[in-house]
């Protein structure tokens, strides 16, 4: 197997459908629930839905990359959005989540293996392979949040 296909095999399960590494995705933790359990505070933790947002935001950063864009993304804007205020509003964040987590995966599982040694925009973001391993680890940070989050809310 190419390894890019791999590696966009790997993002696929931190987002859409995986359980090897937590037991768990994104879309499992997200899908069925409320949005005003995603946008409700826990003491001063960041709520569900701005970490959800928050991991969007890079995908689509990164995406407008592939694409041949620039590099626009700063992390000081990271978790400025705009609040979610319904059900309908959450569920379509959720779709774009998961079009855009797709189009991520479908543009490294189409890369030639040598470009992930490549550099990514500028040699001080190291390669386009440290970018994507760096996605995906950032993605299971949060993903842990979300789970942790999503407990005490339960209580």
């Amino acid at each position: 197997m190419k390894n890019t296909v791999e590696i966009a095999n790997r993002f696929r399960e931190t987002i859409l459908n995986g359980t090897w590494i937590a037991n768990t995705n994104y879309k499992h933790q997200l899908q069925n629930l409320n949005w005003k359990t995603a946008v409700t505070p826990v003491k001063n933790l960041n709520t569900i839905s701005l970490l959800a947002q928050h991991i969007h935001y890079y995908i689509n950063g990164i995406n407008t990359v592939f694409k041949g864009g620039p590099l626009d993304i700063k992390d000081k804007f990271s978790f400025d959005f705009a609040p979610v205020n319904s059900q309908e509003e959450w569920e379509t964040f959720l779709t774009r989540f998961w079009n855009s987590t797709e189009e991520f995966a479908s543009f490294v599982e189409q890369m030639p293996d040598e470009k992930l040694d490549q550099v990514f925009v500028d040699e001080k973001y190291g390669t386009y392979k440290r970018n994507i391993d760096a996605m995906i680890e950032h993605s299971y940070y949060h993903l842990g949040q979300i789970v942790l989050i999503k407990k005490l809310l339960a209580e």
